[in-house]
């Protein structure tokens, strides 16, 4: 049954590498069924029917694609849209996360429609590298941002609107001390180190007193509260277009750029480079985050942690299966997700954190008409506490500098039209 599903043979694998792969790729990001429900609950979200919603969205995407797209690459909500999600949409632009779940859907929607009409390609290879790295990296301090805060290192300050907190609290010293551990770990290439460092602090803080133990497994909570209570009405209001395409576009990025990096890593790319069945991957994915809205969390994407299972040898849709599986076996586990504080997975979010701002690296610093928009983007997202107004900032500046500059032929027409959608936007909707 698994070489008719899967071609074993052909992919030069057994079943007992999958088996370990998918525990592998598991380990390295189970850290999101406990990270993701602390996030959303901060909107007024239940607790836990969003841990049961991570659980069920990953569980259903993976599913999805390993068994329809037959690849060893893992879904599950996504670090970064989450925060944007709740601090954003949520905190700062005052919208319900009805309205928000509404958004996710509708721009899971408009990624399936591209996959299906096949321009894909030209939208992904439309962007300029410079604001690709910039996003990336502008997640990554827009995640490490609210993970000071959620720890009380940094603090809102009246004079300077941030300053430095009580860093001697056991609350910023355990935080310290998980973020350092992971790091270490992860230096070490010891598997699952984000979700042993999570756990380490969670457990030192019982230790103090800082927690109270209230058991390892349950019954699922119910996933009633947010089942179907995204407002899609709602989310069709023109103030919120910003968001579903932010949505959009940080998904269709991460998609691409995962599937790309994951598969030349375990050699899947054809002998023109390009990767088979990639409508088949990137509809799992559009159709992960639609049934993710439907249940009660934020957008569902792939995710680079797949690398790790791949790493160990898995090299087809079985590697996803058993990653689903294990995403369902935990929904008996919510006593121990509802149980650990938000200092314990902030420093989960700093190294998320990390990894995402290396692309930094990768922008042209020599040519200011590269550089200056992905800085801009980059810096936009987590002082203006919004991914959307990053993306948008980023694509006007690239568009006015490339002109003035007289770069005519490295603006594209998609770029200019982006941009100039955003300026209306700023002008006539922010306004009002």
């Amino acid at each position: 049954m698994f070489e008719k599903l899967f071609q074993l043979q052909a992919h030069g694998t057994t079943a007992r590498k999958e088996v370990i792969a998918g525990i592998t790729t598991f380990l390295t990001m189970a850290y999101i069924i406990v990270v993701n429900p602390s996030i959303l609950s901060a909107t007024g979200m239940d607790f836990g029917a969003v841990f049961v919603a991570t659980c069920l969205a990953a569980a259903i995407g993976t599913l999805i694609m390993g068994l329809w797209a037959n690849y060893p690459i893992a879904l599950a909500p996504g670090m970064g849209l989450n925060a944007f999600f709740s601090f954003t949409v949520v905190g700062s632009m005052g919208y319900s996360w009805q309205v928000a779940l509404g958004a996710v859907f509708l721009s899971g929607v408009l990624f399936f429609l591209l996959s299906i009409l096949r321009v894909r390609e030209w939208i992904i290879n439309s962007i300029p590298m410079s604001l690709r790295f910039g996003i990336s990296a502008g997640i990554g301090f827009f995640l490490a941002l609210i993970a000071l805060k959620n720890a009380g290192v940094v603090v809102d300050h009246p004079a300077t609107l941030v300053g430095l907190g009580d860093i001697k609290t056991p609350e910023a010293l355990l935080f310290f001390g998980g973020f350092v551990l992971i790091c270490a770990l992860s230096f070490r290439q010891i598997t699952g180190s984000v979700m042993i460092g999570i756990i380490a602090v969670t457990l030192a803080a019982m230790a103090l007193g800082l927690v109270e133990f209230q058991g390892l497994v349950s019954a699922p909570p119910s996933l009633a509260p947010t089942f179907m209570q995204l407002d899609i009405a709602g989310a069709l209001n023109v103030g919120i277009i910003s968001v579903i395409f932010a949505f959009l576009f940080v998904d269709l990025f991460d998609t691409s750029g995962t599937l790309i990096g994951a598969a030349h890593k375990g050699g899947l790319l054809d002998k023109d480079g390009k990767l088979p069945r990639l409508g088949r991957a990137l509809m799992s994915d559009s159709v992960a985050t639609m049934s993710g809205a439907a249940l009660g969390t934020s957008t569902t994407t792939s995710y680079v942690e797949s690398t790790a299972g791949i790493a160990a040898g898995g090299r087809t849709g079985l590697t996803a299966v058993v990653v689903a599986l294990l995403f369902l076996a935990c929904l008996v586990l919510s006593p121990l997700a509802s149980v650990i504080p938000a200092y314990a997975t902030a420093p989960a979010l700093l190294y998320v954190a990390v990894l995402m701002a290396s692309g930094l690296k990768q922008i042209e610093w020599d040519d200011i008409t590269e550089s200056a928009p992905a800085l801009i983007t980059a810096l936009a997202m987590p002082l203006t506490f919004s991914i959307a107004n990053g993306i948008a900032l980023g694509f006007i500046t690239y568009a006015i500098l490339k002109a003035l500059a007289g770069r005519w032929s490295q603006l594209n027409a998609s770029v200019a039209l982006i941009a100039v959608l955003f300026i209306l936007k700023f002008i006539f909707l922010d306004a009002a």
